[in-house]
């Protein structure tokens, strides 16, 4: 379970960073950037778990835990599909969290002392960045920005779905599943598809497959 203790070692603001959305065929890359103005209750605590390992209803409550607190500050940024085909997804998820950190950074009123950032491979921020590996399972401030970054790319998604009803996103979040290659076959991409992921790019050269 993450803890508080690497946010500790640092004085000052320390926002944890985290994004959503790097694998799915369909759909922007979602992050968020969040900071503890003191160091979280345990009652709010023990809801925060990488969003992967949580389940829906668990997540929701942990979303609304967050929103409800008024010692949290979030941003949340995207990177849309556009921007994902034109710059690859590595550089739309640096995007993602330099809008995040944005954000925050106008509700402190300042930005943050540290970033401590999901994963191995540092995006250029304006704040002093520390990499942690398993981040969302190891610092609660990330946790917590995996969590509402999850949330709000998945409703996003369920949006979406309804206009676009053959591909299942409302339950796969625009994820290559079954039922979502199956409507691609059968009802080609749209126009929230990634263009420069497989299988979508080599419909391109089909151009009825455009749904």
């Amino acid at each position: 379970m993450p803890d508080y203790s690497l946010e500790l070692k640092h004085s000052g603001y320390v926002a944890g960073i985290d994004e959503v959305g790097r694998g799915p065929l369909a759909g922007p890359v979602v992050a968020s950037a969040v900071v503890f103005l003191s160091p979280p209750a345990a009652t709010l605590a023990v809801m925060l778990d990488d969003s992967k390992k949580l389940t829906a209803r668990k997540r929701q409550r942990a979303y609304e835990a967050l929103m409800e607190e008024r010692e949290v500050k979030f941003g949340v940024g995207a990177a849309s599909v556009a921007e994902i085909d034109r710059l690859n997804i590595s550089q739309a998820c640096f995007l993602a969290m330099q809008r995040a950190l944005a954000q925050l950074t106008g509700k402190l009123g300042r930005l943050p002392d540290l970033a401590l950032v999901d994963g191995k491979h540092a995006p250029v921020l304006d704040c002093p960045v520390e990499m942690v590996i398993g981040g969302d399972g190891r610092s609660l401030s990330i946790a917590a920005a995996s969590i509402i970054a999850k949330v709000l790319r998945d409703r996003l998604m369920g949006r979406l779905a309804h206009r676009h009803q053959p591909y299942g996103w409302e339950r796969n979040a625009g994820y290559g599943t079954a039922v979502h290659l199956g409507g691609l076959r059968n009802h080609g991409f749209t126009r929230h598809h990634r263009r420069s992921f497989a299988p979508i790019r080599h419909m391109l050269s089909q151009p009825e497959s455009a749904a």
